[in-house]
Parts: structure tokens; C-alpha cells; sequence
């Protein structure tokens, strides 16, 4: 209809127009990102924030992934209000050399915030869930609340590729209780989650951890819209490697239309970082800034 209110939802079905996080893609090419709407939602309620920066120890990246809760309110306004607070702090915490051990709780501190300040007289106020990653040159800093997920990908031989997160959900408390993986996420109940970022939990406290790879290999953060389909490691890792290893952007999009093509019951988010993350060198006089800011923004 052309009909539609202030805040974007049409007043004949009452359902949200569709905007321009449909289908968003960012590339910094050691760090890229792909999130789509899938087949089933009316609307994308994932967001991603992406960034580089060069300081004085190397090169750091940082990325930020939040899946908002559909079952609160303005679930898409909270994923991408999540993202881009944290992403943020992390940002400013590589560039002041403050240990991300200690820069991933306030990063989940100030998206938590951002979430709240959303908050009105909804009965279910806004909600989202949360990972994050900072990679150095030494290590892997991965914090989270929620569903979505890291998962480690080694480049060659050597230790498996590994899952580095643990659920926040009700499917994880029944494996944590015996019952078999598979059975739990056929669970009606699977995708509760347990924790999250909203007004609702209002002293959010994030798992945090370091991760020291023994080689080269990806870091992939993703929202349950990709793992849902490819929950295994090694199964993602067959999916991902070796292409990610020379065009992250184009293994993160060939994910995304794995799950589409899987069903794209949810939307999908997947996002693909090297380590050791090595960035280009400057760019000329005159040339676009080489560091860019963490909004996620949509490709032509």
C-alpha cells in the first residue's frame, strides 16, 4: 500500500516495508561480510559492523554480529543499533592499545545500552544477541551472548577446525543434559535463547575468551541462520576453505546462498576474517581513507 506510517510499516497489512539491509555486503578484504533477508522473514533483523585499523603492535580487525530476538520488539533496530555501539568501542580500544580481554565487556555494555534506549511501552522490549571477534597478529578475542556463533577454521593441517562459542539456548542446555545435538535442535524450543542484550537483562555478562591459533586459517562469526543448516565445523570449514583464503567476500557469499538455497528459513549472517590479518599499505594523496568506519553500509 502507499500507505505507510512514520515508522515504516504499511497500514493495510501491517507488516514492516522492506528496506535496504536486505541483502548487505561489506569487503575490507582481509575482513568481509555478507548478510541477506533470507526466504521466510519480511525483513532482515541481522546487522554486521566491520573494521580495520593499523596501530602501532600491526593490524587489528574487528567485527560485530547481533541477531535480534523475533519474538521482542524492533528486533532489526536492536541488531543494528547493537552493532554499531559495540563496534565502536572496539574500534577505539585497538587504536589506544587497550587489551580486547578487557574492550569486548564494554563493547556488550554499550550495545546492551543502545538496545535499551530503544526500549518503550512494548511488552517484550527490543533484544538481540551478540558475538564479536578482535584479531591480532596474536591472537583471537571472541566474546558473545546468545546463539550466534564463531567458529575456527584452519588453513592447512593440523588441529580441527573448532566451534570456539557455546549457546546461550534451551537446545544447549538439553545436549549440556544428555540429550543427543541432533535431537535437541529438532527441538520446537531449540532457538530460546537463554541470554541476550536488551532492557531486559539489564547487567549483561558476556563470555569472553583468547584464542591463539597455531597457523594461518578464518575466523567466521555467524547468526543461526547459517549454522542452523551447517552446524558442524568441519562441515562448515569444507564450505568455506581454501576459497576464503584469496576472496573472503566470495566464500561469505557462497555461504549465505547455501542457506538461502537450504531453505533461508531465518536471515543469514556470515562473516569471514584471516588470520594473520595483514592490511594493505596506505593509500596516496588525494585517495579515499584506508581505515573505514564500522556502519554497515550496502554494495551497489
Amino acid at each position: 500500500s502507499s500507505r505507510v506510517t512514520a515508522d515504516g510499516y504499511c497500514e493495510s497489512c501491517g507488516r514492516k516495508v522492506p528496506g535496504g539491509r536486505d541483502h548487505i555486503e561489506i569487503d575490507l578484504g582481509v575482513l568481509a561480510g555478507v548478510t541477506d533477508r533470507g526466504l521466510r522473514h519480511h525483513r532482515n533483523e541481522d546487522a554486521m559492523a566491520l573494521a580495520a585499523a593499523t596501530t602501532e603492535a600491526g593490524p587489528v580487525l574487528v567485527a560485530v554480529v547481533c541477531d535480534g530476538v523475533s519474538s521482542s520488539a524492533r528486533p532489526d533496530e536492536a541488531s543494528l543499533t547493537a552493532v554499531q555501539a559495540a563496534a565502536q568501542v572496539l574500534l577505539m580500544a585497538a587504536r589506544t592499545g587497550e587489551d580486547p580481554l578487557a574492550a569486548s565487556p564494554e563493547a556488550v555494555r554499550a550495545a546492551a545500552a543502545a538496545v535499551t534506549g530503544l526500549a518503550g511501552p512494548q511488552a517484550d522490549p527490543p533484544a538481540a544477541t551478540f558475538v564479536s571477534a578482535v584479531l591480532t597478529k596474536e591472537a583471537a578475542t571472541v566474546c558473545w551472548l546468545g546463539d550466534s556463533r564463531a567458529y575456527w577454521l584452519p588453513a592447512g593441517p593440523g588441529p580441527a577446525p573448532e566451534q570456539l562459542t557455546r549457546d546461550d539456548s534451551v537446545a544447549e542446555e538439553m545436549v549440556a543434559a544428555g540429550l543427543p545435538e541432533a535431537d535437541a535442535l529438532a527441538s520446537a524450543q531449540a532457538h530460546v535463547v537463554t541470554r541476550w542484550i536488551g532492557a531486559d537483562l539489564s547487567d549483561p555478562d558476556p563470555h569472553v575468551l583468547r584464542f591463539e591459533p597455531s597457523g594461518p586459517g578464518v575466523l567466521m562469526l555467524c547468526s543461526d541462520g547459517l549454522w542452523n543448516y551447517q552446524p558442524d565445523a568441519a562441515g562448515l570449514a569444507g564450505r568455506t576453505l581454501p576459497a576464503a583464503l584469496t576472496d573472503p567476500l566470495g566464500a561469505a557469499r557462497a555461504l549465505a546462498s547455501f542457506a538461502i538455497d537450504a531453505g533461508g528459513a531465518d536471515n543469514v549472517t556470515v562473516v569471514l576474517a584471516l588470520f594473520p590479518p595483514t592490511l594493505p599499505p596506505p593509500r596516496g594523496r588525494g585517495s579515499a581513507p584506508a581505515s573505514p568506519d564500522p556502519t554497515p553500509r550496502r554494495t551497489p
